[in-house]
């Protein structure tokens, strides 16, 4: 069997377009396969990449999560955190995914979403290693502070194996998006390969290195000019590791090694 669905291209560019119909108001278009793709809001069409690559995994659809209510996870730093798709199976959290978007405007957001982003992960390991999700000894309290379990020690976790996180950018492929920017160095000089990246270019380097942190399992950067975009979905990655396909071939992996 292969990682993933034999129309998963065809479901990611699906996705993506309907990312651009739904600003500008359309309605989703006929798969031929599916019938329609999930309604709702602006990047539901990549929660229906979940549930497709699931399904071909041999999980069942009630192990998908992806209403309002049910995508919360209790935190460590702060109470709760609203994710956009839980996978849960035999009560084992198995992946957790979010996905965002930005159109223009990138440098009011860049730096938003970065601390947002890692922000996130910070607060999910920490409350996964204190045992939030039911990875901790019964005996344990969730969050004893003089007693928080060693990270992933298998003799006192029931399941050592971290769930796997995802996040997704989608962001609009345009000329601001791709022009180099400066950077302001009052003290001291930025690393020399932000100097002059573009913003692309730097949602590239952040998606590469939370993954090269194991802040995040996977990590991806789907570009997509919106003319395109809005015909049939185009849409372009600046590296193999950062692809929309990487990212959910990782997320498939996942769920392999559980279904067997």
């Amino acid at each position: 069997m292969t990682l993933l669905p034999p129309d998963f291209d065809a479901r990611l560019s699906l996705a993506v377009q309907q990312f651009w119909l739904r600003r500008e108001g359309a309605s989703a278009p006929q798969d031929g396969t599916r019938g329609q793709v999930v309604g709702g809001k602006n990047l539901d069409g990549f929660l229906d990449l979940v549930v497709s690559v699931s399904a071909h995994c041999g999980l069942p659809r009630e192990a998908v999560f992806t209403g309002k209510r049910e995508v919360v996870l209790p935190g460590y730093f702060r109470p709760t955190k609203s994710w956009d798709a839980l996978i849960l199976h035999r009560g084992a959290l198995l992946a957790v995914l979010e996905f965002k978007s930005q159109v223009g405007s990138f440098g009011n957001n860049f730096n938003n979403r970065a601390e947002e982003v890692l922000g996130s992960a910070t607060d999910l390991w920490v409350a996964h290693r204190s045992g939030a999700f039911g990875s901790g000894p019964p005996e344990e309290p969730m969050f004893a502070a003089d007693r928080l379990p060693p990270a992933l020690h298998p003799d006192i976790q029931r399941d050592p194996r971290p769930p796997f996180l995802g996040w997704l950018m989608l962001m609009e492929d345009s000329p601001d998006a791709n022009a180099p920017v400066r950077t302001t160095e009052p003290h001291y000089p930025v690393a020399p390969e932000f100097a002059g990246a573009s913003y692309a270019q730097r949602y590239q380097l952040l998606c590469e290195r939370m993954m090269s942190r194991r802040l995040y399992s996977g990590a991806a950067l789907v570009l997509s000019p919106p003319a395109e975009g809005l015909r049939d979905g185009h849409h372009r990655h600046l590296s193999d590791a950062t692809s929309g396909r990487s990212l959910f071939l990782g997320l498939a992996a996942k769920l392999h090694s559980v279904t067997g």
